[in-house]
């Protein structure tokens, strides 16, 4: 594992991304931080540490995603390979809530953002960011956030679990490149929280309305059916879980 540890950066993925930009970097070469001051979420969403407590992670993932129409593949093998490295610890009712938030419990035990880059030889260069919440068991003002030392009542190595996390994702991402998508895509909605069950949505004009998960389209865009028994699909800007 080619690994750059950091004591404090404002994002690892703006770190990454900018050493990308001023130099030739090796595949899979992963940023890790004690500290991250302006962690980034979905759609703007700042994401708050203790130091030293967490995973906070990016890894460059470059020759993976063959055209644009891809993109949400490696979403859906990123978000399983940290399904697969946390599997062996036991955690409770762990899955991945849509588009790319990590549950266990009902609770929110870790996030991923992906940034995508098109190169001028038409090829893709993705930057993903990884936050878990390990050993932090402090979430003031953070009522569905919770950690792997909360739920399993224990401190973890971030060492190990970084190790493990690496290689779920190379070995992800090589089943993207061997063509295996139904696989992958099977797996991730066998993982998918709240599937096939009755939830309550707000819209981005805020009305409120109940429908059920019937997974994820290749888009990335949720499919819910309503209750006049359409099916509608929604992308992230455009609804939001209320549970």
């Amino acid at each position: 594992m080619n690994l750059i540890k950091l004591d404090a950066i404002e994002s690892t993925n703006d770190f990454l991304k900018e050493m990308s930009r001023s130099q030739i970097v090796e595949n899979f070469t992963v940023v890790i931080a004690k500290n991250q001051t302006k962690g980034k979420g979905q759609m703007g969403a700042t994401w708050e540490t203790e130091s030293g407590k967490n995973l906070i992670m990016s890894i460059l993932v470059k020759e993976v995603l063959k055209d644009i129409d891809e993109i949400f593949h490696l979403n859906v093998a990123v978000a399983l390979s940290v399904i697969k490295a946390l599997e062996p610890l036991n955690l409770p009712k762990l899955s991945i809530k849509w588009p790319n938030d990590i549950m266990a419990e009902n609770k929110k035990i870790g996030g991923i953002l992906i940034e995508n880059s098109f190169k001028s030889d038409n090829k893709i260069e993705s930057i993903i960011g990884i936050g878990l919440n390990v050993n932090q068991i402090n979430f003031d003002n953070l009522p569905k956030a919770s950690s792997l030392s909360l739920l399993k009542e224990k401190e973890f190595d971030l060492n190990e679990i970084l190790e493990k996390l690496f290689f779920q994702i190379k070995k992800q991402c090589s089943l993207l490149l061997s063509n295996q998508h139904d696989f992958l895509w099977n797996e991730y909605h066998k993982n998918l929280f709240k599937l096939n069950t009755p939830i309550a949505f707000s819209d981005n004009e805020n009305n409120q309305f109940m429908g059920i998960i019937q997974g994820v389209n290749f888009e990335g865009r949720l499919e819910v059916l309503l209750n006049d028994d359409s099916v509608k699909t929604f992308g992230v800007k455009e609804i939001q879980m209320l549970f």
